[in-house]
């Protein structure tokens, strides 16, 4: 079988404050638990351990630090996650290291240290550069900090980072949100993630929500921004090569999330991370970890669970990934990714063909401009 790309993924569960929006699993941080940051580590390098026992004597392609606010860890952490995985796992020779960070939490010194410590991309959380619309949504910082952030990565020599914003803001409409984008694009970011706000069911309840949930953009307008937002970077030379993520060169495309849309493996370590392996025979399985930071520092095995995905649903569970990226889909990578040939969601091709949501070549599956419309439509064929 040949071998499937591997990546790392580390999260830090804290965040200086909670957004009223934000569903991941992360937590709003307090004197408590700036106490425990320290064993946090400890059972992070822990966790990487019984990984790299497990699944070592691979090439890592990738290592994420993702939260939460991963920049709150003391640069000193980071040296040590990283020696950790070079124990376990040989580094291929441009393995992408990414932090993620909100303005706020980094300093020009601080980034430098970062840099030092091994990490090669930031990935910056600016939602937006409009003040008011920051504060609509719950975030802490301004535009100013947001600058200074950006500013901070730059005069340290990066190159390679990543701008993260969001359109379908409380009270946002055309004009705004190009404003965010033309702010954006001239701070000249490799990389920009452009994604609508969502709100998810299970946080309804928060009192918080109440204003966002009752100011939100109509569909209408948010469609009139998403068409807008992507001319306009098109027109910059912002390639779209997923859903929400603008490469401006083909070589500053996230690795690490395109390993995750082509089906690639990945090992998670930290509160509520997941992994994904691959083994013998394309059998493959799927684990997490135990979710609540104090549960999960008190525990000696970190894992909450773990399944088998059923044979017969691999081959869509990967259509459901590779849907996202915006590149033909081929044959050949099906087959490495899943152990099948593409005989076995013919069907669902031919009907995917049928309503013109793409275009199937003698080697790869081709998403029409009508399916990237109308992605969830595609989706549906293969759920």
């Amino acid at each position: 079988m040949v071998a499937i790309p591997i990546s790392l993924y580390v999260h830090f569960p804290w965040c200086r404050h909670k957004c009223p929006y934000c569903d991941f699993n992360s937590f709003a941080l307090t004197m408590g638990d700036e106490k425990n940051i320290d064993l946090y580590i400890k059972c992070l390098l822990a966790d990487l351990t019984m990984a790299g026992e497990k699944y070592g004597d691979c090439e890592l392609q990738s290592i994420y630090f993702g939260g939460g606010t991963p920049s709150l860890l003391p640069p000193l952490a980071i040296t040590k996650i990283l020696e950790g995985a070079k124990k376990y796992f040989s580094l291929a020779a441009n393995i992408e290291t990414t932090l993620e960070a909100n303005p706020g939490t980094v300093t020009l010194d601080l980034v430098k240290e970062f840099k030092q410590a091994g990490i090669n991309r930031f990935s910056l959380g600016v939602q937006s550069f409009n003040d008011k619309c920051l504060r609509s949504i719950g975030r802490i910082h301004d535009k100013e900090q947001a600058l200074a952030a950006v500013w901070a990565i730059k005069s340290s020599g990066f190159t390679n980072f990543n701008l993260d914003l969001m359109f379908g803001l409380p009270g946002q409409d055309v004009d705004s949100a190009l404003a965010d984008l033309h702010q954006a694009l001239s701070l000249n970011p490799a990389h920009l993630s452009w994604y609508q706000l969502t709100l998810e069911s299970n946080i309804r309840e928060f009192s918080e929500t109440k204003f966002l949930w009752s100011h939100l953009p109509s569909s209408k307008r948010i469609w009139e921004i998403q068409c807008a937002g992507q001319d306009f970077l098109s027109k910059q030379g912002y390639i779209q090569y997923e859903i929400a993520a603008y490469s401006r060169l083909a070589d500053t495309k996230c690795l690490h999330n395109v390993n995750y849309w082509q089906y690639g493996d990945y090992l998670g370590i930290g509160a509520g991370a997941h992994s994904k392996v691959t083994l013998n025979d394309h059998v493959i399985k799927r684990y997490w970890q135990i979710s609540e930071p104090k549960l999960y520092m008190d525990a000696e095995n970190f894992i909450a669970g773990e399944e088998m995905v059923a044979k017969e649903k691999v081959p869509c569970e990967f259509m459901l990934n590779a849907l996202r990226l915006y590149q033909p889909i081929s044959y050949e990578l099906f087959c490495a990714r899943t152990g099948f040939t593409i005989e076995a969601i013919g069907a669902r091709l031919q009907e995917a063909q049928n309503l013109g949501l793409v275009e199937l070549s003698e080697r790869s599956i081709i998403t029409t401009e009508f399916g990237k419309n109308f992605l969830n439509n595609l989706l549906e064929i293969f759920l």
